[in-house]
């Protein structure tokens, strides 16, 4: 329990500072190692399973390699604990949540985990973790450790000691004698989801989320309804009445360029309500697209952008279908769709592919040429993270010079991401958002990379026949500090532009609900390209199909209509967002919860 406390106090510390940028009462941290207690019991139960059974074994027979074996696993606890605390204080400032079992496959690549972290912050982590083991270690063998030695055995004893040790582990583990048993939702008790994550015990939420991906394998998690009449929802949600499609190209095949951009969320921008001066190049490009004020990001990690962009599915939570490549396999492309009419492909990164899965994602997606850091000249400048966006943008551009129209090319950037050292003094200095100064500036950064880019395209020869899509994979925490299930912290960028576009959409506003995984429908609609394969993208373009958006929170779904949202947290099972009209409650919920149904079930079946 004293470690329980300890790895929360040292969570506390590290990030103090939120506590005055959030507004949150000291009271507000107190409480918290009050409501943490359940969890806390519960978790410190099941780690006493194994020196139970040790300590009723040397009640009968006490050999000495036994005092070893608890004395290994006493120490196994420790540093796998303090571990896992630690890789959330790493994670919370990018994510925003607990460690779960999707971080888990990133751990096979500890040197990109590195190279995302500032180095001062990695080794600031390394001595948290290593001083948390080594104090751990010596109190415990200081003042807990008792080595047991042979003693007059009574069986009668030693067998009540185990029963009732047992029932009181199980009551403990259960959280109670009640008939429901314990959930994370225990230690849910603040407005301030930073405190509610922080009460949660980092073991019993990593286990749970591992238990859970593992169940899901023959059992959807997600069961709410009858299995026809989920589908039913879902199919009307997705029914096209009339195909009335705005067409707004005047020419059907087009070079297609998508610009994805690393964790922008819509606050970096003017038009959908950011503050001013953080994208100024990006307001201008405004001016000659269209800009889509009502977006969302599917998910919260890039590779999940990965298949909501380029296969049109959408997010799921506990994992990412970009881990799994069985299930990559049968998942729509995009890209094969367009070299099927002739198009070529390429993509590019300045950073590793490796990350989350997305090599293999982006390779199963059919791109003709992928280039990553390891491709490029040595010479380029670059960060710890990867090659800086400007000398990436010109190097795509070289590339294209170099290929036979139509081409669709795919660029990724990396200098939104941590550590944010991107080659140019800051200029947002804003006292209100110093925790988030390193990000914004280097949005400022590729803002700047951006407009020159653009200028160095206009004066290609393939540019007067060629759509550029500007998307980001997924929002990121700004100077507002939105919770992470929030809405509006899901709220991302959208632009299309290019002089293909009639000259009568150039400039204007798209209001209409959309997500990430609308791009491929929305673009293969304007081409003339039958896109029946992508069920779960729509045409943001055709006014009669039902607007919504969905997206992913972890543990749960966010649904978004013109009649209201919510948050479903299926872990605690708690609506963390209502604003619904009560009439329409009981049936936005029934779509939202049945849209995340079936596609858990196909996710489950590819």
């Amino acid at each position: 329990m004293l470690v329980f406390a300890v790895s929360r106090m040292v969570f506390y510390i590290y990030y103090s500072g939120l506590l005055t940028i959030e507004s949150i009462d000291i009271s507000d941290v107190f409480l918290s190692f009050w409501y943490a207690l359940p969890l806390d019991i519960s978790t410190a139960c099941y780690i006493l399973i194994v020196p139970t059974i040790i300590l009723t074994i040397q009640s009968y027979s006490s050999p000495k390699w036994l005092n070893y074996v608890n004395l290994v696993y006493s120490f196994l606890v420790l540093l796998v604990y303090f571990s896992i605390t630690t890789s959330e204080i790493g994670i919370y400032d990018e994510w925003k949540t607990k460690l779960h079992f999707k971080a888990l496959n990133y751990i096979s690549h500890p040197a990109e985990i590195y190279n995302s972290s500032e180095t001062y912050v990695f080794f600031i982590l390394m001595v948290i973790l290593v001083l948390q083991i080594g104090i751990g270690i010596w109190f415990y063998r200081r003042f807990i450790y008792e080595r047991i030695v042979v003693r007059p055995r009574n069986l009668i004893l030693s067998s009540l000691f185990f029963v009732f040790t047992s029932i009181l582990l199980f009551i403990g583990i259960r959280g109670g004698v009640s008939e429901i048993p314990i959930t994370q939702s225990s230690s849910y008790f603040s407005k301030h989801n930073f405190i509610n994550l922080a009460s949660v015990n980092s073991g019993y939420s990593l286990l749970i989320s591992t238990i859970e991906n593992y169940k899901f394998k023959d059992t959807n998690p997600f069961g709410f309804y009858n299995s026809d009449f989920a589908k039913k929802r879902v199919q009307k949600l997705h029914e096209v009445v009339n195909d009335t499609t705005t067409k707004i190209l005047n020419t059907s095949k087009p070079n297609i360029v998508i610009l994805l951009l690393e964790s922008w969320s819509a606050d970096l921008i003017e038009s959908l309500g950011g503050n001013s001066g953080i994208t100024p190049q990006f307001k201008e490009l405004e001016k000659e697209g269209l800009l889509f004020t009502n977006l969302y990001a599917s998910g919260n990690r890039s590779e999940q952008a990965m298949s909501a962009v380029f296969a049109g599915f959408p997010s799921t939570p506990i994992t990412a279908i970009t881990h799994s490549l069985d299930k990559i396999n049968g998942l729509p492309s995009l890209t094969k769709t367009l070299e099927k009419e002739g198009y070529s492909s390429s993509f590019f990164f300045g950073g590793e592919l490796m990350y989350g899965g997305i090599n293999s994602f982006i390779s199963v997606n059919g791109f003709d040429v992928i280039k990553e850091i390891g491709d490029f000249d040595r010479n380029l400048p670059r960060g710890k993270l990867g090659i800086h966006d400007e000398f990436i943008l010109d190097e795509q551009i070289n590339y294209l010079n170099t290929q036979k129209q139509p081409f669709f090319s795919a660029l990724f950037t990396v200098s939104t991401h941590s550590p944010y050292d991107q080659p140019m003094d800051d200029v947002i200095s804003w006292a209100e958002s110093k925790n988030q100064n390193g990000y914004l500036n280097s949005a400022y950064y590729t803002d700047k990379c951006l407009g020159n880019y653009f200028k160095n395209a206009k004066k290609q020869s393939w540019y007067s026949n060629t759509l550029f899509i500007i998307v980001a994979d997924h929002s990121h925490n700004t100077y507002n500090n939105w919770p992470v299930y929030t809405k509006e912290y899901r709220s991302i960028p959208l632009l299309l532009i290019g002089d293909v576009i009639k000259d009568e959409f150039k400039g204007s506003k798209i209001d209409r609900i959309g997500s990430q995984t609308d791009i491929a429908s929305t673009l293969l609609s304007q081409l003339n390209i039958v896109c029946e394969d992508f069920f779960w993208s729509r045409n943001l373009f055709n006014p009669t199909t039902p607007e919504f958006a969905y997206f992913e929170t972890g543990e749960g779904v966010g649904w978004l209509t013109p009649n209201g949202y919510f948050v479903y947290n299926n872990t605690i099972n708690e609506y963390q967002e209502m604003q619904i009209e009560p009439l329409l409650k009981d049936s936005i919920i029934m779509d939202g919860s049945s849209y995340l149904q079936v596609l858990f079930q196909q996710f489950m079946e590819y």
